[in-house]
């Protein structure tokens, strides 16, 4: 098996309205996001193009998400919360008979990050045989 991750950055504005604190106000990040997929090569040798999966993540997470207050889009937008959500959007879209999503990981800051690898049952695919 293979591990194959992209890097993406996007830059959005949020508030922990449930946090007692200074992340309770308005305030932004620049985002880094790091989608993970497990699995086999392909005929051509690949376990997903790099150019596909840019375009995916671009189009279904960063397109959305990118210069957005996040609180609209996602309740409490902790990492975590982050995490999941984009988990949620691609998980369906990745998965085949060769791969899946293995995690994603979000950073908030330069030092500080969630990885999120999926409840027991999100993400697995099942052998019949």
């Amino acid at each position: 098996m293979f591990l194959l991750s992209k890097d993406f950055v996007f830059d959005a504005a949020h508030r922990l309205e449930k946090y007692k604190g200074k992340c309770e106000n308005l305030h932004g990040h620049t985002y880094r996001l790091r989608v993970t997929l497990i699995g086999l090569p392909d005929e051509e040798g690949m376990v997903m193009d790099f150019v596909e999966l840019k375009r995916l993540v671009n189009e279904q997470v960063i397109s959305l998400l990118d210069h957005n207050y996040l609180n609209q889009i996602i309740p409490q937008p902790t990492a975590e919360n982050i995490a999941r959500w984009v988990w949620s959007k691609l998980e369906p879209l990745l998965r085949n008979e060769r791969r899946r999503l293995y995690e994603v990981t979000v950073w908030e800051t330069a030092d500080s990050f969630v990885t999120y690898r999926g409840s027991n049952d999100e993400g697995r695919t099942e052998s019949k045989g």
